[in-house]
């Protein structure tokens, strides 16, 4: 079966290869604007890449630690309020937020010492000593800038605007909720609300003053990063030298470069690379805990009726998928670990049977080549995905699964999913990944995905009772309540077929022996380098 799997992976990559060849992908991020104005800079980054290799090799010098790894995403700015950018801010240890998540998923002191909480009012506490790398002091007042900024350039965190902020003194902020909000502490961890001296940076995009143990060296927008040391840091000693991040969106090169010598270590390992480097680990080291980030696809219901998104629920097969890509997933039933109490959901089992039965009770008839058709039209739907994460492995086994039961799919890639077709809608089944429980509590991927005009919610999902939920959920103060809440709000979309929950990611991370302290034991994507990242000097 792999082969075979292999073999169609290959043709189709051949084939989407080709497409982009004839014609720009529709859309582009929304910092470099239009299509062409994206290609041209992805053009002059690889026409610069070798150089800004060459140059960062000879620049290291005999007894530095200088870390290499690859990065499968690279945006064109690093404004570490806008978008996601906040997260590869923070993996590359140059942005720091209020609060880190620890290995518990708990939130913990980073910036600040503690946040309190008294009803509708939350006291956060600055450590002492906090500053950014130019050596200014980060204070309450910049906090709250800082915190009003991201509600204004992201949408988000524009909730923040709701709140109050008061400074009593350059130590402490007090806010205040218009209702109890019992989660400040952890969306204060957000990556997104990394501080940014925003007196003294003159290019958010490509040059923010953070306070990160790491400072920016070379940023070539959406390809590699370099940082070095900040001499400044008010955290103490910083172990690295520095870092550089190459940016290798697939996984083959990855697993050559690993082989190769040329990076020293990266996570999201794919199954295939997984096999090599457990095969030998006198060579590498591999560190594989229970994560929480989710491969799942949307269903478009502007463009699928629901027999045909019923039929698609029924047919895809997470446990085969999970088979084939073993030891880098566990099959999902929903978008949380069953551990959890906000996980206890129910799916229906696989039933090809019942998923023709459901088309043709819907009018579909069967062709002479295995596909079923409606009024002279073939039933064809179109899968997007986004080569990271597994997403073109499982695009094609999603594929041939649809292809048994008799629906035709067409495959398109794109790079950057959320300004093509996340941002349009031009789907029919839409996948993903990202992480689902961000900080030991649902709301973040239910209000992401499921609350009206939501950031995921671009693909015709409404349910009024499912939005009264969101909202009780909000607020709900009481643990066991929001695991109730919870449940009830995910079976509702579960019920609706309006997603499909595939796969949780073991997180798997590879390191020469010893590398240390790459984030490879904490369960989140947003974290990389800090002051204790190690390795052998070279």
């Amino acid at each position: 079966m792999k082969k075979k799997l292999i073999a169609l992976m290959t043709a189709a990559m051949l084939v989407m290869g080709m497409a982009g060849c004839a014609a720009p992908a529709a859309g582009g991020t929304a910092a470099s604007g239009t299509p062409s104005a994206a290609a041209e800079q992805k053009e002059e980054a690889a026409a610069e890449e070798p150089a800004a290799e060459e140059t960062a090799q000879q620049q290291e010098t005999e007894g530095e630690k200088i870390l290499r790894t690859a990065a499968s995403f690279a945006y064109p700015s690093l404004d570490v309020h806008k978008e996601y950018y906040g997260w590869y801010t923070s993996i590359y240890g140059i942005s720091e937020a209020l609060f880190k998540l620890n290995e518990n998923s708990a939130a913990e002191p980073c910036l600040a010492e503690d946040a309190v909480p008294d009803g509708t009012t939350w006291t956060v506490t600055l450590k002492d000593g906090v500053g950014f790398s130019n050596g200014t002091p980060l204070t309450a007042e910049m906090v709250v800038r800082n915190l009003e900024r991201a509600a204004e350039v992201n949408e988000r965190f524009a909730f923040l605007a709701d709140f109050g902020y008061e400074t009593p003194d350059e130590k402490t902020v007090v806010i205040t909720t218009p209702e109890v909000y019992p989660t400040l502490k952890n969306d204060l961890a957000s990556p997104e609300l990394g501080m940014i001296d925003l007196d003294n940076t003159e290019d958010y995009d490509n040059d923010p003053i953070c306070t990160g143990p790491f400072v920016l060296k070379s940023f070539i927008p959406e390809g590699d990063v370099e940082v070095s040391r900040n001499e400044n840091y008010w955290g103490g000693s910083v172990k690295l030298d520095g870092a550089i991040f190459y940016y290798m969106q697939e996984d083959d090169p990855k697993l050559m470069a690993m082989q190769s010598g040329e990076i020293d270590c990266y996570n999201s390992v794919s199954s295939a690379a997984l096999e090599i480097y457990q095969s030998d680990p006198d060579t590498y080291n591999v560190v594989q805990i229970p994560g929480a980030r989710l491969q799942f696809y949307i269903l478009n219901e502007n463009t699928l009726d629901d027999a045909v998104r019923e039929a698609i629920n029924l047919t895809v097969d997470k446990d085969k998928i999970a088979e084939y890509l073993s030891g880098t997933v566990s099959p999902a039933v929903g978008p949380f670990s069953t551990e959890a109490a906000y996980g206890q959901v129910t799916v229906p089992a696989v039933d090809t049977k019942k998923a023709v039965e459901l088309l043709e009770a819907d009018g579909y008839v069967k062709g002479s080549d295995g596909i079923y058709e409606k009024d002279g039209e073939k039933l064809s739907i179109s899968i997007c995905y986004y080569a990271a994460r597994s997403l073109d492995t499982l695009a094609v086994l999603i594929q041939e699964q649809l292809r048994d039961i008799g629906i035709d799919s067409t495959l398109r890639v794109e790079e950057d999913p959320d300004s093509t077709y996340i941002a349009n809608a031009d789907f029919d089944l839409a996948l993903y990944c990202m992480i689902a429980d961000k900080s030991g509590d649902p709301l973040y991927f239910i209000d992401s995905t499921l609350a009206d005009g939501s950031y995921y919610n671009v693909a015709g999902f409404e349910d009024a009772h499912c939005q009264e939920l969101i909202e009780q959920l909000r607020y709900e103060v009481d643990t066991d309540k929001r695991a109730q809440l919870a449940n009830e709000i995910v079976q509702i979309a579960i019920d609706d077929n309006a997603f499909g929950y595939v796969g949780l990611f073991n997180n798997t991370t590879v390191l020469r022996p010893g590398v240390s302290g790459f984030a490879e034991y904490v369960p989140f994507d947003f974290y990389g380098v800090d002051a204790e990242t190690d390795m052998p000097a070279k």
